[in-house]
This record gives C-alpha cells, sequence and structure tokens, in this order.
C-alpha cells in the first residue's frame, strides 16, 4: 500500500471535527500537499479515488468522509507507529548546543529506550523537507527544544512540533532557562522543560519522557541488590 494513501487518511481524520462528517475543502491548500507528500491537484484527487476504492473513504472527492473501514486502518497505523523505538528531535542545530545534544539529549533518550534522531546527522537523498516529514511520521514522539540566539525564533522546531502534533505524535517541549521568554506565546501553554545545563536536560527529559509516553523496547533493566 503506498505511503501516501496512510498520510492522506491521517490528513482527512486530523480534519474531521466529529465522525461521519465530511472534510471540505474549496481548494488544495500546501498544508495538504506537504502532510500528504503530493504535488498538485491531480495527484490529490488520484489519491482520494484510490482510497475510495479500498473503502477507506466515501463521497465527492471534494468533501470525503472516513468510513469505518478507513478507521480501521487508521487504528492499525496508530498500533505500528506506537512499536517505533524512535525520538525525532528537533533543536537548533548550532556548535553552541553540542554539549547539550551529547550530554542531554542523546543520552536521556537512550537511557528510557529509545534512539534519538537529528535530522542534520542522517545521510539521504531526498529534499530535506519530505526526509523531515517521513521520519517525524516513523517516530514514536518528538522533542522540540526551542533554545535559540535572542530574538531569532527556531522556525523549523515550531514547524515540526506542530506537524507532529497534527499527527498525534507526542510532543515534549524543551528550552534553555535563559531563552525561555523568547518562546513564542502560542507554545508557552506547554509544559516545558527549562533546562540549565546537559546534565539538567538529561535527568529532566528521561523523567519525563517515561512518566508521558512510556518507557521504550530498549531500556535496560537495572536489577535491585
Amino acid at each position: 500500500m503506498s505511503m501516501q494513501v496512510d498520510y492522506l487518511l491521517k490528513f482527512l481524520e486530523s480534519k474531521t471535527k466529529v465522525i461521519g462528517a465530511s472534510v471540505r475543502f474549496q481548494e488544495v491548500s500546501d498544508e495538504m500537499l506537504a502532510a500528504t507528500l503530493l504535488e498538485n491537484e491531480g495527484q490529490l484527487r488520484y489519491m482520494i479515488e484510490q482510497i475510495q476504492e479500498l473503502g477507506f473513504v466515501n463521497g465527492e472527492w471534494t468533501a470525503p468522509t472516513i468510513t469505518l473501514e478507513g478507521y480501521r486502518r487508521l487504528e492499525e497505523l496508530r498500533g505500528i507507529q506506537a512499536s517505533s523505538d524512535q525520538a525525532f528531535v528537533a533543536m537548533w542545530f548550532d556548535d553552541s548546543m553540542n554539549e547539550a545534544w551529547q550530554e542531554g539529549f542523546k543520552p536521556g533518550i537512550e537511557e528510557v529506550g529509545y534512539k534519538p534522531l537529528r535530522i542534520d546527522r542522517k545521510e539521504h537523498n531526498n529534499k530535506i523537507d519530505d526526509e523531515i516529514i517521513a521520519e517525524i511520521r516513523r517516530s514514536r514522539f518528538l522533542v522540540a527544544d526551542f533554545t535559540s540566539e535572542p530574538e531569532k525564533a527556531r522556525g523549523g522546531v515550531y514547524y515540526e512540533a506542530g506537524f507532529a502534533e497534527g499527527l498525534k505524535i507526542p510532543v515534549i517541549f524543551t528550552c534553555r532557562d535563559d531563552r525561555l521568554e523568547d518562546v513564542h506565546f502560542d507554545t508557552r501553554q506547554f509544559n516545558h522543560i527549562v533546562w540549565e545545563n546537559p546534565e539538567d536536560l538529561h535527568k529532566k527529559l528521561a523523567n519525563r519522557i517515561s512518566h508521558t509516553v512510556g518507557d521504550g523496547p530498549h531500556r535496560k533493566k537495572t536489577s535491585s541488590s
């Protein structure tokens, strides 16, 4: 089954306010194309026709409704995503953050049994935006760190956190204490891990992941003495 089929089905679910309601759109938006990895209206219309044939949606292509079979597929996809051992880290890729990565994010995630991924350290042949979207979709959760230069918000981090939220992938918000005042008010409502140094980040991040997402498949069990 094409990845775009599942991506499109997930996108339609994210726009469905009530089960059984149609998703109506007058024009094909950039958001819709980005979420489904399609390039134009013709491709989108074709993919909607494909998921209609699979029985996942019914109705007009400009107002599709997810069927019972479509929701069964979505539940199956959630089971696949829940078994992922990958944690996507969205952060500022600056040399000043190297220590935070090596002694904070990376060991904090690994301690509770997950494999951290920084997209700038993954070898690939695709466009970087497509690779980011694909890897977020493969991840069990996303860590979004908003540490940045003074008054220079990390736009990419906001986008990646929002994309994950739209897919109902858990997002853990973090920020170094001296840069918290620069975090946009739209995300201040979320409970950020405010860290002072890499060691502090390591401890707080591992604890937050363990208590909100749950331990990963690679967590090492410690024997009691």
